[in-house]
């Protein structure tokens, strides 16, 4: 809700005759969702002895406003300043040209976000720099270094943390040359510190039989959008609830869509800054968005969906609402929020993958409880065996069944070859995380040949 603030100072006509009286009165406006700015205004009224306080209505105040802009029409003693901070003012136009001004005729400096995982695992930190020139590869930029006992990574004693750049983007924000530098995480010693899983992942995809298998990788990374304050979902009453879910999931209209704007401006954003974005759609719970990163090859795969996460917590962030990536935020009868995972490998996409598939889904089974340890945290609230979920207890496969484990594409099945979707990864799962595990229980992980007998024989494979 916004807010018009009238501020009414009264003085006599007599200077110094009276003492300043001031009063205030705050007159709720309607305010579209996210992009409508608070007004704030100023009016200074000498009154007169037959002056009557009356509603301030729309009508009046336009009234006021026509007034100010000519010259001599009034003949009252009643004196009338009004301003009006709005977008078009000339205050937040000036900023404005600030934040947009383009410095690449006048400087060959460019700014460089240095961007890192925090210390809980998903909040994302970042820090700017100025670096002499423009840059192509994340080997031309310097290491650099933060307080990690300020971030939770490091004791205050010893806090300092190196970043080592490892990838880099253009930055939609700032424009021109400037860019977005991906960074994990180093004591000075050189070691990754523990919160650094991009060290472990870099480890498993430079593995030559990981290199040769070509991992590819579609992530799906579903969000919600809360209101500020109350941290309920983005078009939701507060302290209530929609109706029930049917009509949100892709859908349109001001009673079904709630966030498109933010949605939107995110897809854009991301297209401008070198992730492979490959679509966006609203969710079954309102107020809940997908986007969809991929193909991406081996690390590349969490390099991206980590960019596009900072990227959408910086859109919320100037559009006043919450990003969460609670895989339940809300309790009942609500879909969850995940982060399936379509993954396949050379072997899989070429003639015969589709028995490829079937083993790595046997390896999988086998290897269930460790991938969901690192699926991300509060996954079990999700994971139920409702909502198009499996139950988190029980691995499970099937084709186009939406509430296994694993699922696997009739196109896939059809045409013999193809890959597979993981979707037992929560909304808050690190990418890093995931992707290296997939390949290293498919590619790398050998099971002994009775547990492979015995779990083909459970899952009804033929391998």
């Amino acid at each position: 809700m916004g807010q018009l603030v009238m501020h009414q100072d009264f003085e006599s006509g007599e200077k110094n005759s009276h003492p300043q009286a001031r009063f205030s009165s705050i007159f709720p406006v309607k305010m579209a969702h996210i992009t409508a700015p608070s007004v704030q205004c100023q009016v200074r009224v000498v009154p007169t002895s037959s002056f009557t306080a009356r509603p301030m209505t729309a009508k009046l105040w336009n009234s006021l406003l026509l007034n100010q802009r000519k010259k001599g029409t009034s003949r009252s003693s009643a004196r009338f300043r009004v301003l009006a901070l709005q977008s078009e003012s000339s205050t937040v136009n000036r900023l404005k040209d600030l934040l947009n001004l383009d410095i690449t005729p006048y400087t060959d400096k460019i700014i460089a976000e240095y961007i890192w995982i925090g210390g809980s695992g998903i909040d994302l930190r970042s820090k700017s720099r100025t670096i002499s020139k423009p840059v192509k590869h994340p080997s031309e930029l310097p290491k650099w270094n933060y307080d990690g006992s300020s971030t939770g990574q490091a004791p205050g004693e010893d806090s300092e943390v190196i970043l080592y750049p490892q990838a880099i983007f253009k930055d939609p924000f700032r424009g021109g040359n400037n860019i977005l530098v991906i960074c994990d995480s180093y004591t000075p010693a050189g070691e990754p510190i523990p919160t650094n899983k991009r060290h472990g992942a870099a480890e498993i995809f430079s593995s030559q039989k990981v290199i040769n298998e070509v991992p590819w990788y579609g992530i799906e990374q579903e969000y919600t959008l809360l209101q500020t304050n109350v941290k309920w979902p983005l078009g939701w009453p507060v302290g209530g609830y929609p109706g029930p879910q049917g009509p949100y999931y892709c859908g349109a209209g001001a009673d079904k869509s709630f966030g498109r704007d933010i949605s939107d401006a995110h897809y854009k954003a991301c297209l401008y800054a070198g992730i492979n974005i490959s679509g966006t759609n609203g969710e079954v719970m309102p107020g809940q968005w997908e986007y969809q990163v991929g193909p991406s090859v081996g690390i590349e795969a969490g390099d991206h969906i980590w960019c596009s996460r900072y990227i959408l917590e910086r859109i919320t962030e100037q559009a006043g609402v919450v990003l969460s990536l609670d895989p339940k935020p809300i309790e009942g009868d609500w879909n969850g929020a995940g982060c399936h995972t379509n993954y396949s490998t050379k072997s899989m996409r070429e003639d015969g993958g589709f028995e490829v598939i079937k083993k790595a889904i046997l390896n999988l089974s086998l290897r269930h409880e460790v991938h969901i340890s690192a699926y991300g945290e509060g996954n079990e609230r999700r994971l139920t065996g409702k909502h198009e979920t499996a139950s988190i207890d029980t691995f499970s496969w099937g084709v186009a069944n939406r509430g296994c484990s694993i699922r696997v594409g009739r196109d896939t099945e059809k045409n013999g070859k193809g890959y597979l979707e993981d979707r037992r990864p929560a909304s808050n799962m690190d990418p890093y995380v995931v992707t290296s595990l997939l390949a290293e229980t498919t590619i790398l992980w050998e099971p002994t040949l009775e547990a492979e007998a015995l779990a083909a024989q459970k899952l009804s494979l033929k391998v």
